[in-house]
């Protein structure tokens, strides 16, 4: 019977073959999601052993962060962009979750990111989640609390506004269009965290700026950032 099964799943890989989310070619047996390849030689950036890394540098000045963070290097048409394309638009959930784990592997590394109290991912607003059914940043973040023992606490930051999309704005623009877009419900739940703030992609880090700043108005809060891919 076994061997059966495994002629069938055999014909059926055939005829519909799984392929890499990130490269586009079939996935063998025992890969889930990412080949071999990809899973080794996507463009990590390493930056949870550069204290002053890129993503670091952006919140310089701007918020007062702990650690900064980001798994992958993001460029237009390249290998990660597949990926992310996969996993906001198509519905893949899991792709979010298996990051979160890969992440995690290198945060563990980082005595500061051994030290987060909670883990918070940039909301979306309740009509976009509607839409999309999920939120992209609560899957990585479930990823991430696997091997960091903190919760995910995805009710407390909200966003209280509906913003435009920021793809085509200025850094000057992106900022403005995010303020007083992002509240905290209950506050007393953080005071003397340290909270590891997550989301998908930074580019100019405004997203993350917005609920950093409403999140450090909290007593004594100590404020961390990662997310899944830096955009060059």
């Amino acid at each position: 019977m076994n061997l059966q099964r495994s002629y069938l799943a055999d014909f059926v890989s055939l005829l519909f073959p799984e392929l890499c989310v990130a490269c586009r070619q079939s996935l063998v047996a025992n890969e889930r999601l990412i080949c071999t390849d990809c899973r080794y030689n996507l463009p990590f950036t390493n930056f949870h052993l550069q204290p002053d890394n890129i993503v670091a540098r952006q919140f310089w000045g701007k918020l007062d962060i702990e650690a900064a963070y980001a798994l992958y290097y993001f460029t237009k048409g390249g290998k990660v962009q597949n990926l992310m394309h996969q996993f906001k638009y198509k519905g893949m959930q899991q792709i979010g979750n298996l990051l979160g784990n890969l992440a995690s592997e290198q945060l563990t590394r980082n005595p500061i990111f051994n030290t987060v109290d909670a883990i918070i991912p940039v909301p979306l607003h309740k009509k976009r989640l509607r839409e999309r059914g999920y939120n992209q940043s609560t899957c990585f973040a479930e990823g991430l609390a696997q091997k960091l023992n903190a919760p995910v606490l995805d009710n407390n930051l909200v966003r209280v506004i509906k913003t435009e999309t920021q793809t085509h704005k200025s850094r000057f623009a992106r900022f403005e269009n995010m303020q007083e877009v992002f509240t905290v419900l209950n506050p007393a739940q953080l005071v003397n965290k340290h909270v590891l703030l997550v989301d998908d992609v930074i580019t100019t880090g405004s997203t993350l700026e917005a609920c950093g700043a409403e999140l450090l108005k909290i007593e004594g809060l100590k404020l961390s950032i990662a997310t899944i891919a830096y955009a060059e």
